[in-house]
């Protein structure tokens, strides 16, 4: 199947630069995915959607302050990196900004905190402009590495959202919000953003509805995000991700799948964990490991019923999970739709429900 059959044309205008305020009170289009019925409301209404006995399966990774400004200890030039995943106490891998990374260099990025880059890897991404990622030594680990990285970081937002990518935003509001308010374990790089839209009191009233809530964890990384160079997209290959799934959560979701009732993933992480978790008869098991399942048209799903989603870029792996949940023509359809009446797009943006 061609990339290009997974392009559509979005104005710049309709590209979200701040989150809806409440969370709850942005634009909600749902489609009914057999009827291909489309219609339009606030986020809040989704109550009316659901009903007892529904279950949300929602991703409570949390983003961590990934984006560190270090100097170079020879020159004193300025340095970004951006922070992957922990690899061990004291190393971590990064991205770097700028053409001039090596193996050596070292970094200071506050009185008490250094750096220095150990080993180039073999996982280049555009999420910056660079040419791989690199392995990073600090000069302290476990708890004092992290109380230093939260002291200094910043928290990453996706580099369309302009107003919000200098170093001095780590404490805006916009960053502030790049985050789900049920966040706990720490790991991301990204916010697992349907999930923005949903306040204390709207998870409140859903489960005084009956609806029951399940939290699943995946630390949103270089898989959710990388884009898909190959013409041909069976050719893609998914960063891993790690993802959790908890075996009294499993447990609990499986009796509800067998009762009958209907499983809704929050976002497309979500998805991926029950799918990945799923075996060939629909039954989960606990999971604890890296997952990197590429969703796409042609994909049966094996837990999943419907999705709470975001609306994704052009030529995306997100575009062609949710296009797996119904079909290509009627995700570009309802695309289409939602550009003419300026829903707005990506992570701050407007959601989609397809029952």
């Amino acid at each position: 199947m061609k990339l290009s059959l997974f392009n559509y044309n979005l104005p710049k205008k309709l590209i979200a630069q701040t989150p809806a305020r409440p969370r709850d009170h942005s634009r909600l289009l749902v489609l009914d995915k057999d009827s291909k019925k489309i219609s339009h409301h606030k986020f809040f209404e989704i109550e009316n959607f659901l009903k007892k006995g529904d279950v949300l399966v929602l991703n409570n990774s949390k983003v961590i302050p990934a984006r560190l400004f270090g100097y170079r200890e020879t020159t004193g030039g300025k340095l970004e990196i951006f922070l992957l995943r922990q690899l061990k106490p004291n190393t971590w891998e990064c991205l770097v900004g700028g053409s001039r990374a090596r193996v050596g260099l070292k970094l200071n990025f506050s009185k008490t905190l250094q750096g220095e880059l150990i080993k180039k890897m073999e996982n280049p991404s555009t999420w910056l402009r660079t040419g791989g990622s690199w392995k990073i030594e600090f000069n302290k680990k476990g708890e004092n590495l992290k109380s230093q990285i939260y002291k200094i970081g910043h928290t990453p937002t996706p580099p369309y959202i302009k107003q919000n990518n200098s170093r001095d935003s780590h404490d805006s509001s916009i960053s502030r919000a790049y985050q789900t308010i049920y966040a706990k374990p720490e790991g991301s790089i990204a916010a697992p953003t349907a999930g923005l839209h949903f306040t204390r009191h709207l998870i409140a009233r859903l489960k005084k509805k009956g609806v029951q809530i399940e939290f699943v964890t995946l630390h949103v990384g270089l898989g959710t995000f990388a884009p898909v160079k190959s013409k041909n997209i069976e050719d893609h290959k998914m960063h891993p991700e790690f993802a959790t799934l908890a075996k009294t959560t499993a447990k609990r979701l499986n009796r509800a799948k067998k009762q009958g009732q209907r499983i809704i993933a929050v976002g497309t992480t979500s998805v991926r964990i029950l799918e990945s978790a799923s075996n060939t008869k629909g039954v989960l098991k606990p999971l604890a490991q890296d997952v990197n399942i590429f969703i796409k048209p042609g994909y049966r799903f094996k837990f999943t019923d419907a999705l709470i989603t975001n609306f994704h870029l052009p030529k995306s792996t997100l575009l062609m999970l949710v296009s797996a949940l119904t079909s290509r023509p009627l995700i570009l359809k309802t695309y289409q739709q939602a550009v003419s009446k300026k829903y707005r797009f990506y992570s701050f943006g407007d959601a989609m429900l397809i029952i």
